[in-house]
């Protein structure tokens, strides 16, 4: 029989990855309050496992604890947002690097389908479904890089920066300039050509340039709609 404590913790750990994953998809937006009550209710538990996942969010920078106001989505500030941006294009070029050594037939062909979704989704004009298509395409390439530690530190690093990678989403004709630099990504991957590929997706993750004054825009309208 499981020990009590093992299955409440269990339930602590489930409850932390959903609430991760709304944050990282933008269900939950910056700054967005996280109530005990609340949460207890969706997930039918009480409130300890909720309280344990907050604190565990908190740990990992995703959820701040306020005084007065309890648990909110981490809000960042600009220079942690541009430090985490600088770290998050040199892991993902990392990782497309080691895709165009290691990836296999089969590896190209899945992310080959993916790029395909998310020319799909562009048509279509959603852009929730787009980043979405997004996500899992950035996914097969931390795998594909088959080197668990670096899958898992870029996947930690982009759960906390995804609102962020949202919000350079809305800027008009991103999505078609996200495509085709995915495009890239995959050409130089297929062609086992780990420079190319590097290279490729550092120019796609980094703020920079007038992508740089262009976040900024977005960053503060993001924050006046939250406010």
């Amino acid at each position: 029989m499981a020990d009590r404590n093992d299955v409440k913790q269990n339930r602590a750990d489930q409850i932390r990855g959903l609430i991760e994953a709304d944050i990282a998809s933008g269900k939950l937006a910056p700054g967005a309050r996280l109530e005990e009550a609340a949460l207890a209710e969706r997930f039918k538990v009480s409130r300890t496992p909720v309280r344990e996942a907050l604190a565990q969010l908190a740990s990992a920078g995703l959820v701040e604890m306020r005084p007065r106001q309890g648990a909110v989505v981490a809000t960042l500030g600009l220079e942690t947002i541009l430090e985490m941006f600088e770290v998050m294009a040199n892991l993902e070029s990392l990782c497309a690097e080691l895709c165009a050594r290691r990836m296999t037939v089969a590896d190209q062909e899945e992310l080959m389908a993916l790029h395909q979704r998310c020319a799909e989704v562009i048509e279509s004009g959603d852009a929730d479904a787009y980043y979405e298509a997004n996500r899992r395409f950035h996914e097969a390439i931390y795998v594909g890089c088959r080197n668990t530690y670096l899958e898992e530190m870029t996947r930690s690093l982009r759960n906390r920066v995804s609102p962020y990678r949202r919000i350079q989403l809305r800027h008009p004709g991103r999505l078609r300039r996200s495509l085709e630099e995915h495009d890239a990504i995959v050409k130089a991957i297929i062609a086992s050509d780990p420079d190319t590929a590097r290279e490729a997706t550092k120019r796609h993750i980094a703020v920079q340039g007038d992508t740089f004054t262009d976040f900024m825009a977005l960053l503060r309208s993001s924050r006046k709609e939250v406010a």
